[in-house]
């Protein structure tokens, strides 16, 4: 994260009305909603959440267990269930 000097990007009578409010201190302004990414999106972990997830299904669909899972995967077996469980919800 970059800072700037507000004398530097904003009009004098916004940094005025600002100096109201916060004057020497750090302030953070967030980009609008629209324009903010999701959980994971930069970093590639939700993909790759979806990806491990789909493969999870597909293996327990194929008649893999449980506890086979839970190996090839890492994972409990409540974290298999819910994560099957999950599908089998959202397919209906």
């Amino acid at each position: 994260m970059n800072y700037k000097n507000g004398r530097d990007v904003l009009p004098p009578s916004l940094l005025s009305e600002l100096q109201k409010y916060i004057q020497g201190e750090l302030i953070y302004i967030p980009k609008p909603a629209s324009k903010r990414a999701g959980w994971g999106e930069l970093s590639g972990a939700r993909k790759w959440l979806a990806d491990r997830n789909r493969q999870i299904i597909q293996d327990y669909m194929s008649g893999r267990s449980i506890a086979e899972l839970e190996r090839k995967f890492h994972l409990s077996a409540q974290s298999i269930r819910k994560i099957v469980g999950k599908s089998r919800r959202t397919a209906k």
